[in-house]
């Protein structure tokens, strides 16, 4: 189970990125761009998923593209989903009480080089 200081770290530990909000929420950023960010369900939300909504706090998690997003959905890992609100939109969101810290990790890095200037994610990827 992910907490919120997990998403921190793991976020902190990336070049470059800005903790700061985005609509009253927290949210991680690189050059401006958030990555990933807090995503509490909306009454709109909860309607839509009905007695599937989730309790537990919520992160919004940037992907590539589309088929990345489908992708990932289609793989089934614990805690992923999305709503209506994010249809056509590249993100997915996820249940940090049903995510293990390994898979929340490469959702966390991926997200970010998908929002990370070329030669930032060059230069980290060539570090590693």
């Amino acid at each position: 189970m992910a907490t919120w200081d997990d998403v921190r770290r793991l976020a902190l530990e990336l070049p470059q990125t800005e903790e700061g909000t985005t609509f009253g929420n927290m949210a991680w950023k690189i050059n401006g761009k958030a990555f990933i960010w807090e995503r509490p369900l909306r009454r709109s939300d909860m309607e839509a998923l009905g007695k599937s909504a989730p309790d537990g706090p919520i992160l919004g998690v940037r992907v590539e593209n589309l088929l990345a997003k489908d992708t990932l959905l289609d793989r089934g890992l614990g805690g992923l989903f999305t709503t209506p609100h994010f249809n056509g939109y590249p993100a997915v969101l996820v249940q940090l009480e049903r995510i293990e810290s390994s898979e929340l990790q490469e959702l966390i890095e991926e997200a970010w080089l998908a929002c990370a200037p070329k030669r930032v994610a060059k230069a980290y990827l060539d570090s590693r």
